[in-house]
């Protein structure tokens, strides 16, 4: 993806979790609102001045801005699935990421009548990556969740608030959560 690309999308997210409107935004950084729209619509040349403004007043590093975090919701729905034949056996690559860090797989069971499974905010860059092995849950961001049914695969961030809800009487769901390796100064609550 083109750093242009990459600092749009992470411009777009940081400035809608904050809830700031371009002008907003454009006010704080001591930048003109069409330059903000500029910069998020994946066009013209920001400096590297107007990225330090743009990350000061959304209060995250320039680099937050210019890293490839895998930010976006990704749903793989079931029916729409690509099996390859590899070596006799059937596989459907769900997807991929790269990296270090901590890798923790476990299997979620909801039920209805429980409350929803509430997860805070991991640390930055962190992602889950959730196959519905049955049922049908809502998963996501709070703010954008999604509905997956059976064999769907959706990945989402897991830096922000999320959730997973079960939408029948019972769900299932394999997580797989990826996250950074923590700096020497202490670690990082995963799962």
């Amino acid at each position: 993806m083109a750093a242009n690309d990459i600092l749009a999308r992470n411009l777009r997210r940081f400035r809608e979790e904050r809830k700031l409107s371009l002008a907003e935004l454009g006010r704080r950084s001591g930048l003109s609102k069409q330059t903000v729209l500029l910069v998020e619509a994946g066009s013209g040349n920001p400096t590297i001045d107007t990225i330090d403004r743009l990350a000061l007043a959304l209060d995250v590093s320039p680099r937050a801005l210019l890293s490839e975090m895998g930010t976006e919701v990704l749903v793989n729905r079931a029916q729409e699935g690509r099996w390859q034949q590899q070596g006799g056996a059937d596989v459907r690559q769900l997807d991929q990421a790269f990296g270090s860090g901590y890798v923790v797989n476990a299997l979620i069971r909801l039920r209805s009548g429980d409350e929803p499974f509430l997860c805070p905010a991991r640390s930055r860059g962190s992602l889950r990556h959730c196959y519905v092995v049955d049922g049908v849950v809502s998963i996501g961001p709070v703010a954008k969740t999604v509905t997956g049914r059976r064999g769907d695969f959706v990945r989402f961030p897991a830096d922000t608030d999320h959730v997973f809800e079960t939408l029948t009487e019972t769900a299932e769901v394999l997580v797989c959560t990826t996250a950074p390796q923590p700096s020497m100064a202490g670690g990082v609550r995963v799962f």
